[in-house]
């Protein structure tokens, strides 16, 4: 997205200059949001945090594809900070839902997909946007909402299953009582 955000945004009516500085808002946004996963968000299941970062790019292309340029900072400040959330869940998620034994090893697995996608994102996103103009938002949008029905399709364990859990520090190392 962000090789082609000045260009989504002037094919929504942005002026190139207009383009550029809102586009110099998603960092500070990815910031912001991971400030606000820190403090806000750290009380609740990181469940629940993938699915708000999964939801705010599509909430933030719906803002600015169907009310226009004007709504350029907030669809910046959404994708931003659903990015910013996203990248502290991708690593608290499946900590949470499988414990810690082979977490190294499962994020390869889990990761190593979206990895080789998001290598081919910018090519394919230009393709879109190159054929679907500004519209070429949706399709990034559904892929969001894709991504957040998954979520919603994982439940929180109850509690951890005793091979899932982290192993007790007295005992990884042998040290019994």
């Amino acid at each position: 997205m962000a090789a082609h955000l000045p260009r989504i945004l002037q094919a929504v009516g942005a002026s190139l200059a207009v383009a550029v500085g809102v586009g110099a808002l998603v960092g500070p946004a990815q910031v912001a949001g991971r400030i606000f996963e820190f403090s806000v968000l750290r009380k609740v299941h990181p469940l629940l945090s993938a699915r708000l970062a999964a939801l705010a790019h599509p909430l933030g292309a719906a803002i600015l594809l169907t009310a226009g340029a004007s709504m350029a900072p907030v669809f910046a400040l959404l994708h931003g900070a659903g990015n910013g959330i996203l990248t502290i869940a991708m690593g608290t998620l499946p900590l949470v839902l499988f414990g810690s034994r082979g977490y190294g090893a499962r994020q390869g697995w889990i990761m190593m997909p979206a990895r080789c996608v998001q290598a081919l994102a910018p090519l394919l996103f230009g393709l879109a946007l190159d054929g679907w103009g500004a519209a070429s938002l949706w399709l990034s949008a559904a892929l969001g909402l894709c991504a957040f029905g998954a979520l919603m399709l994982l439940r929180a364990p109850a509690s951890p299953s005793p091979a899932l859990a982290p192993a007790r520090p007295d005992t990884a190392r042998g040290c019994g009582r």
